[in-house]
């Protein structure tokens, strides 16, 4: 039986006359690193990065009272975002279970644009489709844009030197690009996955490669989906897939949660109605929720389905992410879903089958 090719963004060629360590990531070839994990991760912290983000989707919903539809699958209030800004939302089905998270931009009264996961763009666009109701209309233009996030504390400097001073937006803000001496078009807005501050822009395709290389050119570094990871991890972000997953899709029950339990400080109001809500107001507070923990001493690092348990020796929940930090001296850190626990508590990572190191509860950002 055939298996389709990865596919190759805009960016490609580009990856590889950096010597790009490609791999395949959900159907897409992109690179893991250039230089190192934690060279590119601490570029970002203090300097500025690029990432090759386009594998992500691009979706427009457009329509009469496009807001108030939306609002009725989104765990965010989207009426109360006014045009020019961007927000963050989960999606849940009718059992509550989130079936992804979205960051949207609200264009007009009559226009949003939505960023879809990579491996969700076609489980989110029928899901859409299957809500759609007269006068709303669903374009996904994902084949159609390239996408570089331009991230960290020197990246105002270094969108302004390519791209103009006009074209620079601030935190969870959106504009379209004006002119520039690039000729670029598309689209700006103030997101991203590290925490810093920073940009996404959305162009097409054939314009990509020019715009990343005058990043290049103007000192930005550029970073690979390892960097990405530990970036987003220090800072607290939910990973689609991996944080939680759509029971249809996954079949680990452990990781069917609904926008209560993943602890998200933003993102969800419940003063509207909206698929799922049912769920997210059942919760009581003994109920599991999503916990960051540090280790306290030297051993293993946390990963991804290690077990976590109380002084007594009881499991108390499960890691969903886990690595070393870079901007923490490689100290381990880790996120997942814990029960009976508070900020400040101290617990045992079951790190190996002979081997459990201590760690404490915190809310994240670590850093």
């Amino acid at each position: 039986m055939e298996t389709s090719k990865p596919v190759r963004t805009a960016l490609y060629g580009e990856h590889l006359k950096l010597n790009g360590n490609i791999v395949d990531f959900h159907g897409f070839e992109l690179p893991i690193w250039y230089t190192s994990i934690t060279q590119e991760h601490l570029a970002c912290r203090h300097e500025s990065g690029i990432f090759d983000v386009s594998h992500m989707g691009v979706f427009r919903f457009s329509g009469h009272n496009v807001k108030q539809w939306l609002q009725g699958l989104a765990s965010q209030k989207v009426t109360a975002i006014e045009s020019g800004r961007c927000a963050y939302t989960h999606f849940m089905d009718e059992s509550g279970c989130i079936i992804d998270d979205m960051i949207f931009a609200v264009t007009s009264d009559d226009e949003i644009l939505g960023v879809p996961n990579a491996s969700m763009i076609e489980v989110m666009k029928d899901w859409f489709d299957a809500h759609l109701v007269e006068g709303i209309d669903l374009e996904n233009l994902s084949s159609q844009y390239s996408i570089i996030a331009l991230q960290g504390p020197n990246s105002k400097d270094v969108c302004e030197r390519v791209l103009g001073t006009e074209n620079h937006v601030g935190r969870f803000r959106w504009k379209q690009l004006s002119t520039n001496e690039l000729g670029i078009n598309g689209w700006i807005q103030g997101t991203g996955y590290t925490g810093e501050k920073g940009y996404e822009i959305f162009i097409p395709n054939q314009q990509a490669p020019l715009l990343w290389s005058s990043f290049v050119e103007a000192g930005s570094t550029p970073i690979g989906l390892g960097a990405r990871d530990t970036l987003r991890l220090e800072k607290g972000y939910l990973l689609s897939g991996q944080d939680f997953a759509w029971s249809q899709l996954n079949d680990d029950t452990f990781l069917h949660r609904d926008s209560w339990e993943t602890n998200v400080p933003f993102g969800l109001d419940l003063e509207h109605e909206f698929i799922g809500r049912e769920k997210v107001v059942s919760h009581q507070a003994k109920d599991a929720r999503w916990w960051g923990v540090i280790q306290l001493e030297k051993g293993p690092m946390p990963r991804p389905g290690k077990e976590i348990l109380s002084l007594d020796g009881e499991v108390c929940g499960r890691l969903t992410s886990g690595a070393p930090s870079p901007s923490m001296d490689r100290t381990g850190i880790g996120m997942g879903y814990l029960t009976g626990v508070d900020a400040g508590d101290e617990v045992l990572i079951q790190s190996s089958p002979k081997k459990r190191i201590r760690a404490k509860v915190v809310r994240p950002p670590f850093v």
